[in-house]
């Protein structure tokens, strides 16, 4: 057990698998002692069709947790050996229903015995333990049930790629970044409009000096990602929230969800009560996030771009509880979504 004590918790899955193997080699010795012609992984199928109805293998998939191809080959090397038989449904034709031969009846009525000295013998080991390893089974089936590991691994790897992510707000020195990632996200899906030139040759004149605000995504020191507050004037919305990208190659660490989440407290720090934001349904994530932070659909007419076809508002009057007010990189546990703006 030396090498599980270096690797810790990483060999998790080989672990399991030595005691899995260990435990079905001690099955099939069981199954031999009491004279059953059995192998253990048939178990629960042969378990199950022991103590009911016939079934399908789709119904028998579905209980025992097992995939469909993998039920089927079971059932296929249990006919072979005479303990099941496959009919026709004869209320319906394309299926095949499965049940015990008499042979196979035979051999579940003598199971009693062993599964009460099994059934002794594993009770007795739990009382030696300090921990239930079958609750903590169930448990573990339960917690990754809800996030897989792969979700978990993902979202633990996002927080420590987030540990040198930093949100500043924009400097002249930014200029040149603000208009290369603005830029380069607009022409992979469209072409610059008039309105795009304007604000990425001249951020100062057209959003700063209008009562707007420009925050830069930093990964290091290098820029990685930006987002613009533009004041709306003459408007029933206070702000717009614009000019949203994320370099393709910082995608992956939930940049765009952290500059979004500084415009929106921005917005709330100046007094802002409704948040405004145009962009396009081909970005599926980008919009998964905006509704994630609480931006709804409104129906309008009056796009400002021409690649634009989804206006969305957010109301501010009380903080969106999906919202934090702060934005520490290293306490962000929420999935990643590749984002860019459209506007």
């Amino acid at each position: 057990m030396d090498f599980f004590h270096q690797t810790g918790k990483l060999a998790i899955g080989s672990r399991l698998r030595m005691l899995t193997d260990k435990i079905t080699a001690d099955a099939a010795a069981i199954y031999k002692m009491f004279g059953i012609d059995l192998k253990p992984k048939w178990f629960p199928v042969f378990f199950l069709l022991s103590r009911g109805e016939p079934k399908t293998i789709t119904a028998i998939a579905r209980k025992i947790g097992h995939s469909h191809p993998s039920v089927s080959r079971m059932i296929q090397e249990m006919v072979a050996k005479g303990l099941v038989r496959e009919t026709r449904d004869a209320n319906d034709g394309r299926r095949n229903i499965v049940q015990l031969t008499a042979q196979g009846q035979k051999i579940s009525e003598s199971f009693t015995a062993q599964c009460v000295d099994v059934t002794a013998a594993i009770e007795r080991i739990t009382r030696q333990t300090q921990n239930d390893l079958w609750l903590a089974i169930e448990e573990w089936e339960n917690l990754l049930k809800d996030k897989s590991l792969l979700q978990r691994v993902k979202d633990e790897r996002k927080i420590r790629e987030r540990q040198n992510i930093r949100i500043v707000p924009y400097e002249p020195c930014y200029q040149p970044a603000f208009k290369t990632l603005t830029e380069a996200w607009i022409t992979s899906h469209w072409h610059m409009e008039e309105t795009d030139l304007h604000t990425v040759n001249s951020p100062q004149k057209y959003i700063l000096d209008k009562g707007g605000h420009i925050f830069i995504a930093l990964d290091g020191d290098a820029p990685v990602g930006v987002c613009a507050l533009c004041k709306m004037h003459g408007s029933d919305y206070d702000y717009e929230l614009a000019k949203l990208a994320v370099s393709t190659k910082a995608q992956g660490k939930g940049i765009g969800e952290l500059l979004c989440e500084t415009v929106i407290a921005k917005a709330r720090e100046l007094g802002a009560q409704k948040l405004f934001l145009e962009s396009n349904t081909i970005l599926e994530p980008a919009i998964h996030l905006y509704r994630k932070l609480g931006f709804r659909e409104i129906s309008t007419n009056h796009l400002s771009y021409a690649r634009g076809n989804i206006q969305m508002e957010k109301a501010l009057g009380q903080q969106n509880r999906n919202t934090p007010a702060t934005h520490n990189p290293a306490d962000t546990h929420r999935p990643d979504n590749a984002i860019d703006k459209t506007s």
